[in-house]
């Protein structure tokens, strides 16, 4: 099955992001008992706010219908999501994901 890297943009509201964080987290790791996160966490503070998810998915559709539920899709602090299939050729994580 196809990865998919997925790219939220975060809204500047880091207060809210910090009330829903526990809740986001809890979404995705029933993604991952799922299947369908292998990996995902925020870029780094000195870039825009955002983050980076991997996702195993049948398709793009899928992929991004995977994050619809997403407490900081539902509460409004994703302001923009991108999907694109990725695949992974070189190093230990390729290997682990072919």
């Amino acid at each position: 099955m196809p990865i998919y890297a997925v790219t939220y943009t975060y809204t500047d509201d880091s207060a809210a992001r910090d009330a829903v964080r526990p809740a986001h987290r809890e979404f995705l790791g029933a993604l991952i008992e799922q299947g369908i996160n292998l990996v995902s966490g925020p870029f780094a503070e000195e870039y825009a706010p955002g983050a980076l998810l991997l996702f195993r998915a049948a398709d793009k559709q899928s992929a991004l219908a995977a994050t619809e539920k997403d407490p900081f899709r539902l509460n409004g602090l994703v302001s923009d999501v991108s999907v694109r299939e990725w695949i992974p050729v070189l190093g230990p994580l390729a290997d682990q994901l072919s």
